[in-house]
């Protein structure tokens, strides 16, 4: 299911770091009354009467600014703006309306998007009055809120809800699997699409990419229909710099939004870095199945023990998802390229599975005897039964004596006993503790 992305805009220091707090529910950005601590945007999935979407907080906009960093903001702004479905646009009542404003809310016109005028800072009457000069703007009614007083966020999330596009959290084609192809600039995401293309010659149709900036393309293989979803896009009409790392982490989230497995393309010469683990997180976080294509092999120098190397050390970076399938491949060549569907394949199923109850019990029965659950000051944890409630990604319930005993560690052994006998290679596993009176009494 694709959420809709709300992302929040407006010039430095206005207040939107603190908005997109207590909106997400927690301290995710940095706050600090300085201009320019914000510098890239920050993501979280939020919920208002029962809508769901993905809030982008971004940094502040100076139009006229020649420095570099807020230059890129700026332009970091406008990736949100063109990524999002509806934009909050956020002022401040103390400072009233200023030239930067008024810029802002001209790039806000252009994108021709639902745009919610928020004026913060407003905490007591005497500013009241003051709300008024917003409407200068041309933006429509402007809105009084006080983000870091809670206040008038009620009526803000309506404006916001309403403007969402019709079918929005819907998907008509969720039969078809959807391959995200994430990763950063230059690593080759676009000539892998291009080789597969190219090579089966297997496009049904190109769909246009929606509001997001990536390019749906449908293809067809052995029979089954795929949808690739291509987060390298097309250059902005901004002139958007492509080295900037945060510019593929927004890309990656909404992609990652609407697919079922994401891709990961890292560059064999260059090697896993700490960027494509921030990638490769939004993608674990978000429960999807995960391939690593480790692109542009062609390139580097092998010996016997070359993958061995480049595997142990992507293993070593993505130690937080040791389940995702590694992919050795070269778009040049096409060198693996026929392996991937198999692989992409593999992994969706793995993403559905479903173990019957009485099959987990067995091997929760095995693990247990195995090695003992732990105990604290003389209470043992017990593990009644296990269960799956559901998939993409699977997700089990384990009953308990005491979730304060059922430690991460046996967690961690439990899971990796479910793995040993089902494989559910390529995709992450949830596991939710439930405690339960003693059973029988």
């Amino acid at each position: 299911m694709s959420k809709p992305i709300v992302a929040i805009v407006g010039r430095p220091n206005v207040g939107k770091s603190t908005l997109f707090n207590v909106l997400a529910g927690e301290k995710i950005s940095i706050v600090k009354e300085t201009p320019g601590v914000t510098r890239d945007r920050i993501y979280a999935d939020v919920e208002w009467l029962g809508k769901r979407f993905t809030l982008i907080d971004t940094g502040g906009i100076e139009p006229d600014s020649s420095d570099v960093i807020l230059s890129q903001m700026r332009d970091q702004a406008q990736i949100a703006i063109d990524t999002a479905d509806v934009i909050i646009f956020l002022t401040d009542v103390r400072q009233g309306v200023v030239d930067a404003d008024s810029k802002v809310a001209d790039m806000l016109r252009r994108s021709k998007k639902p745009v919610a005028l928020a004026v913060n800072k407003v905490d007591n009457q005497k500013f009241d009055v003051d709300v008024y000069e917003f409407y200068n703007l041309g933006m429509g009614d402007p809105l009084p809120i006080s983000a870091s007083g809670k206040l008038g966020l009620g009526e803000l999330l309506d404006r916001v809800i309403e403007s969402f596009p019709e079918g929005a959290g819907e998907d008509e084609e969720s039969d078809i699997p959807r391959i995200a192809i994430i990763g950063k600039p230059n690593v080759g995401k676009s000539s892998i699409v291009n080789k597969i293309l190219g090579q089966d010659r297997v496009i049904v149709s190109d769909i246009a990419g929606t509001t997001r900036d990536a390019v749906d393309t449908k293809v067809k293989r052995a029979g089954q229909e795929y949808v690739l979803i291509d987060t390298a896009g097309l250059r902005r009409k901004s002139k958007v710099r492509e080295d900037l790392e945060r510019y593929s982490v927004i890309r990656a989230v909404t992609a990652v939004e609407r697919a079922d497995v994401a891709m990961i393309v890292i560059d064999a010469a260059e090697g896993i870095t700490e960027q494509d683990a921030k990638i490769a997180g939004i993608a674990h976080e978000k429960g999807k199945g995960v391939i690593v294509a480790v692109n542009k092999w062609d390139k580097v120098e092998k010996d016997e023990k070359t993958i061995y190397r480049h595997t142990e050390r992507i293993r070593q970076v993505l130690s937080f998802m040791p389940y995702a399938k590694i992919i050795f491949i070269s778009a040049k060549t096409g060198q693996r390229l026929s392996r991937l569907f198999e692989t992409i394949d593999t992994v969706i199923q793995n993403h559905a599975l479903r173990i019957q109850t009485g099959v987990l019990n067995e091997i929760l029965t095995e693990a247990v005897a195995l090695q003992q659950p732990p105990s604290d000051k003389g209470k043992r944890l017990k593990i009644y039964y296990m269960t799956q409630v559901s998939v993409k990604p699977p997700t089990f319930v384990l009953f308990v004596n005491s979730k304060k005993l059922m430690h991460f560690s046996y967690t961690r052994y439990l899971e990796n006993r479910v793995r040993d006998a089902f494989g559910f290679e390529g995709t992450p596993l949830r596991f939710l503790i439930r405690e339960r009176k003693e059973m029988g009494k």
